[in-house]
């Protein structure tokens, strides 16, 4: 490196799905950015070396090869970067990570939008009690913003959450380019529960739709919805948020009503007739609500807090419920 040159600033990236390639498509528009990518298996890094796209996901997302390592290392890959940034499904981050040392005096991104299954708590909270690392140092990226639209170089919205002010406009820098616009707010825990919930409620809104209840009907939904988060929220980690702002309102806008919506496309199918267990193997996806929606149900009740539109989604997805039948209790009687 020359004499003046700026240092690239390194990004470990842990995650092969969607959201970690739409990311690293967005990271790698900074020319001074350099990723360390762990893919899972070696056909994958070796697709990714040779012809700069994911084979799995996104695929159609060009990605710049002198800017990205992708290696199946997964300790040597978080040791490469000054960020690392976790991007894979809630359901197996602990497995994941098992055994891993995360060191203290990285900075910390998840990208992750639900709950750790076995510690039952939200990444940030995760990683701060499981691998000690302080919440200072941790940032959330959440929407509203979906990858597919991210690969199409459509005008998106992130939104970064942080207690560390200058962290957090650190890590807006970086992802800041010509299609993506990047919102700040310091709920950092809030943000997280709010990205988790707006799963749940999607899935609730594609049961709908696979049942034929029409817009009239998802416009009342939604706006339950919004009122039953900002419940939540407060009871679980009071704050002084606005849930109009994007991070909450916006977010659960685009999950429940986007066409690209892995969560809505779940709920769908099991409006449609599809067992859980059916609408998994053929989305071929994780639908991350699915698992918040039990732990965010059992929060509800250890808090005693009255939850209906979680309460169906869990009837229908864990208890076997007809859908039909409790979409209309929930029509009837609750939605008001």
């Amino acid at each position: 490196m020359s004499d003046g040159e700026k240092s690239p600033t390194r990004i470990s990236v842990i995650g092969n799905g969607s959201w970690a390639t739409a990311l690293i498509k967005i990271l790698t528009e900074k020319k001074g950015v350099e990723v360390f990518w762990w893919m899972r298996d070696e056909e994958s890094v070796a697709y990714i070396n040779e012809y700069h796209h994911n084979p799995k996901y996104l695929s159609s997302a060009e990605l710049p090869g002198a800017q990205i390592h992708p290696s199946n290392d997964l300790q040597n890959v978080i040791d490469s970067g000054e960020w690392v940034l976790l991007a894979v499904p809630s359901a197996f981050l602990g497995n994941t990570l098992t055994d891993k040392e995360l060191p203290k005096d990285k900075k910390y991104i998840t990208a992750i939008k639900g709950i750790e299954p076995k510690s039952k708590l939200v990444v940030a909270e995760y990683l701060q009690q499981e691998h000690g690392i302080p919440l200072e140092s941790i940032c959330l990226i959440s929407g509203p913003c979906h990858a597919e639209e991210v690969a199409l170089e459509k005008l998106s919205y992130l939104t970064v959450s942080a207690l560390n002010d200058a962290l957090a406009e650190e890590l807006a820098g970086l992802l800041r380019c010509r299609f993506i616009k990047v919102m700040q707010t310091r709920d950092l825990i809030g943000a997280e529960y709010a990205s988790v919930l707006k799963n749940i409620y999607a899935i609730g809104s594609g049961i709908a739709h696979g049942l034929n209840y029409g817009d009239n009907f998802q416009a009342v939904f939604v706006s339950y919805a919004i009122r039953e988060m900002k419940e939540f929220l407060h009871a679980l980690h009071q704050e002084n948020r606005d849930v109009k702002e994007s991070a909450y309102l916006g977010d659960l806008l685009v999950t429940c009503y986007s066409q690209f919506s892995r969560n809505r496309t779940f709920g769908n199918m099991l409006g449609k007739g599809y067992s859980v267990k059916s609408a998994q193997l053929e989305m071929n996806m994780v639908a991350e609500g699915y698992y918040a929606t039990d732990l965010v149900y059992q929060k509800a009740l250890e808090i005693g807090l009255e939850m209906p539109i979680v309460k169906a989604v869990h009837e229908i997805a864990y208890q076997g419920r007809l859908p039909r039948k409790v979409f209309k209790r929930l029509s009837e009687e609750q939605l008001y």
